[in-house]
């Protein structure tokens, strides 16, 4: 399957635009958002940089020159270790809150 799996990932093409794999999640969720916010400012700014240089290649219907396409050793998760992260600790926190406390009779 990996054979495959390499060349759907290169067909989908985010990576001829220079963006990797967790560019492409919305950002529409307040789990991803949350997620966002805790990059650290390095990371916030390379990935800021990959999706307006992918928007202006789209505008002009060109792809990056091979050199400054993402790799596929550079296509990292950087973004879905932490929302694993807050969801895991939002499952936490609400199995917490719907515990039941119930007295030992005396």
């Amino acid at each position: 399957m990996t054979p495959l799996a390499n060349w759907y990932t290169d067909a989908a093409g985010y990576r001829k635009l220079g963006l990797r794999a967790d560019d492409l999640i919305p950002e529409e969720s307040e789990t991803v958002e949350l997620a966002l916010k805790r990059l650290s400012p390095k990371e916030a700014y390379d990935r800021v940089f990959r999706l307006r240089r992918a928007f202006q290649c789209s505008l002009s219907h060109q792809l990056l020159p091979k050199e400054e396409q993402t790799k596929p050793e550079e296509d990292i998760l950087y973004l879905t270790p932490i929302i694993k992260e807050i969801e895991a600790g939002k499952k936490e926190r609400e199995d917490l809150e719907s515990m039941v406390i119930k007295r030992r009779a005396a």
